[in-house]
């Protein structure tokens, strides 16, 4: 809890310093009461003393305690307001901190725990500061004003008070000892439960399909019961705090009075009245450092958990992507001074995985030309995907370079980079909104955050780039056109068409490179004709890089670049590859017949 507070603004801290200042003038308040109930006391048990003394000194009892009363209704408000505003800039460092990790950290931590560390690890962070902190501050220096309140009032009172307070300090520690492991354990239990919870409703047509919701349910009860057994446990266990500061509480007050009575009674006549007033004011003051503790053991509930809660929100925040912001935004320009746009070229590139062993790629070296058509084929896990990611920087190569317009990706800024590249995954990705918004997906001024129809986007270049990727046939059949709804994950529109919504979505940005990774394989032969032709007519100018499985999608590519086990085994056009290139041809083989390998 300590580390996170480097977060807090100037102007938390300057509330939360108003706060302390209201926390000791609410102690000074609450610590009066007893002086002013010793001096009613007196006036009461003193002969002749008048109603009207008894009334000021009540009023003024009065003021002070509702002194007390306006200095906790401000401390809550400005704890209320500080956590609130703490826990929403936690949320958004986190956020901006997750978009800016690379698979490699993403695998570090899964998204059920990143899920977790930014809303119920935030959450428990601040329920502390909102309620926790300005008791974590109050207790102690009420127990020590208290004590020194106290002080020389009478030693057989304090001892009883020593001796409550050591019983309390021993029951907290053993409480801590036993809870502080299961708070720990909670947070990686709820990333667990929410980890199941994700994969069902993510998979549940598979499970479904395999009739395992008997199989699943049994995992969600094994997870959730994990939580629920760990939450009793510490509930049960601090649970036994309350009644022990009551009954602490109560039995000190008893020892208060029954030593008050003793002492009382063996005292002289001249002494009674004294003593009965330092027992009425000791008995108050013990009820404030009794309290102290109490506040202290509801600090003891929040801490543990908020701690716990904090060491994982900055393990977020203080992990460092291994992609890094470069300098530079344009590329170099050729001899005739022109800036190159679109040149792609691998130089002896070799990547590594960082978890891995063995090279993915090993010495791959081939120049995409600007407007050029270059794809990539082989087998399974032979690094197709894995190349083009390096491109838009995704991992950066272990060995050699990767340039794009004659510059090092990895001078570039990332932004810069990025705008240049249109990117098509292999599983296409839809986002909550409309068929307007999806396209024109990363334009905020146009496509909005969340906007349910297409705003300030331009129709027509919206239209345009469902035309390229041949996606209007669905699209003009919709109820409201590009102004339709896509569902969150795109769960209304099915595998074809969100591929070719996807490759609209590159397409609108008009950019210099585009990606292709193996994003032709939901369409049907025709389709995918066509959405090539459109290409090579509507992006004439862009680069082209094709991962694909089919020889029919790249057999016209300018170049074509064979892949095996991250080796390039093979680069030309189709012609020459399948005279020169044993795995090329036998692919093509098994996919073309020999009319079609002659044409």
């Amino acid at each position: 809890m300590i580390r996170i507070s480097k977060y807090l603004s100037k102007a938390e801290w300057g509330q939360l310093f108003v706060g302390l200042l209201l926390v000791i003038a609410q102690i000074w308040f609450n610590l009066e009461l007893p002086d002013y109930m010793a001096d009613i006391t007196r006036l009461v048990e003193t002969p002749g003393s008048e109603m009207h003394d008894i009334w000021v000194a009540g009023g003024k009892m009065l003021a002070v305690s509702l002194g007390a009363v306006v200095c906790m209704i401000l401390v809550s408000l400005i704890t209320a307001r500080v956590g609130a505003s703490f826990s929403q800039r936690l949320r958004s460092l986190e956020f901006k901190r997750v978009e800016s990790f690379g698979p490699a950290e993403m695998n570090r931590f899964s998204s059920a725990s990143l899920i977790t560390r930014s809303t119920n690890d935030i959450t428990q962070i601040q329920m502390f500061v909102t309620m926790g902190l300005m008791l974590l501050v109050q207790s102690p220096i009420m127990a020590v004003w208290a004590v020194c309140k106290i002080a020389g009032k009478g030693f057989e009172w304090t001892v009883a008070t020593g001796v409550a307070v050591a019983i309390l300090m021993v029951a907290v520690a053993i409480l801590m000892a036993l809870v502080m492991p299961k708070f720990k354990a909670m947070q990686t239990l709820t990333d667990n439960i929410n980890r199941v919870s994700r994969e069902n409703l993510t998979g549940l047509r598979v499970v479904r399909a395999y009739n395992a919701e008997d199989y699943q349910e049994a995992k969600f009860d094994k997870a959730n019961t994990d939580l629920t057994e760990t939450q009793l446990f510490t509930n049960r266990a601090m649970s036994v705090m309350m009644p022990l500061m009551n009954t602490v509480m109560n039995g000190l007050m008893l020892a208060v009075y029954w030593i008050g009575a003793y002492l009382i009674d063996a005292a002289d006549m001249t002494d009674k009245l004294t003593l009965f007033s330092n027992m009425v004011v000791f008995s108050s003051y013990s009820v404030q450092v009794i309290m102290s503790f109490l506040m202290m053991s509801m600090v003891f509930v929040l801490w543990p958990r908020a701690d716990v809660s904090a060491k994982r929100v900055l393990e977020v925040l203080d992990t460092k992507p291994t992609v890094t912001d470069g300098t530079r935004t344009a590329g170099e320009r050729d001899a005739a001074g022109n800036e190159l746009r679109g040149e792609v070229e691998f130089r002896d590139v070799t990547f590594t995985y960082p978890d891995s062993r063995e090279p993915m790629l090993e010495h791959v070296s081939f120049k995409a030309e600007p407007g050029q058509t270059v794809a990539f084929i082989g087998s399974t896990g032979s690094g197709k995907s894995t190349l083009v990611n390096l491109v838009p920087r995704f991992y950066d190569a272990t060995e050699g370079q990767v340039l794009v317009d004659g510059v090092d990706v990895r001078d570039y800024e990332l932004k810069a980079l990025r705008d240049r590249i249109g990117y098509v995954p292999q599983r296409s990705v839809m986002f909550k909104g409309t068929v307007a918004s999806n396209v024109a997906y990363g334009d905020t001024t146009a496509a909005g955050v969340d906007t349910a129809s297409s705003g300030a986007v331009d129709p027509d270049s919206v239209h345009a780039a469902i035309d390229v990727a041949q996606a209007g046939e669905f699209v003009n059949k919709m109820p409201r056109g590009i102004d339709s709804e896509i569902a969150q994950g795109g769960s209304n529109v099915s595998g074809g068409q969100k591929q070719r919504l996807s490759i609209a979505r590159a397409v609108w940005r008009h950019p210099e490179i585009l990606v292709f990774d193996d994003s032709f394989s939901a369409l049907d032969f025709r389709t995918d004709r066509e959405v090539r032709e459109a290409l090579a007519r509507e992006c004439a100018d862009s680069t082209k890089l094709i991962v694909a499985q089919r020889i029919g999608t790249i057999m016209h590519a300018d170049q074509i670049i064979v892949l095996d086990d991250g080796r390039v085994v093979g680069h030309g056009t189709h012609k020459e590859l399948l005279e020169t290139c044993d795995v090329y041809r036998e692919i093509a083989e098994s996919q073309l017949s020999q009319t079609e390998l002659a044409a």
